[in-house]
């Protein structure tokens, strides 16, 4: 695969445009950026392919779809070899109540986001993962009681 090129001022900018509002129109961002609709496009299409813009979707508000207990669960692994991360990475994949997770450093080996009818399901979720086949160690828990900042985009120089 060949090296990505730098990112120019102009792409910056296309993806904190993007980032702020996925739903603008080509023709809006394209003024924005000052650049033809088709140059604007061409270069939208040059992030996907190399991979800087992963995908669009509407950003959803948990407490107001009443989707059940949102929680956070710091896992520690057994062990840490490659095939011990491989085997617990495609557990986690298997499930989608674990909507989110991240490999971390520190004292704990992943941190995972998961969305849960109740504690029961995520009990028997928790125990699925500590078995052998998955490979936890120690499962912490943090259950989501409001959420005063969301997520709202990465930081993006612009220059």
């Amino acid at each position: 695969m060949s090296a990505t090129p730098p990112l120019d001022r102009i792409d910056r900018r296309i993806l904190a445009l993007l980032q702020a509002d996925g739903r603008i129109t080509n023709q809006k961002l394209s003024e924005r950026v000052a650049l033809s609709p088709s140059a604007c496009l061409a270069r939208v299409r040059r992030l996907e392919r190399a991979g800087f813009i992963q995908g669009y979707h509407a950003r959803l508000d948990p407490f107001r779809l009443e989707v059940g207990v949102v929680l956070f669960a710091e896992v520690t692994l057994k062990a840490h070899g490659a095939e011990e991360l491989a085997r617990f990475d495609a557990a986690i994949a298997a499930f989608p109540q674990i909507v989110e997770a991240s490999h971390v450093s520190g004292a704990y080996d992943y941190l995972l986001k998961v969305v849960v009818a109740d504690l029961p399901e995520w009990t028997r979720i928790g125990e699925q993962l500590t078995a052998p086949e998955a490979g936890a160690d120690r499962i912490n828990t943090h259950v989501l009681l409001r959420k005063p900042k969301i997520f709202i985009g990465y930081p993006v120089d612009i220059g």
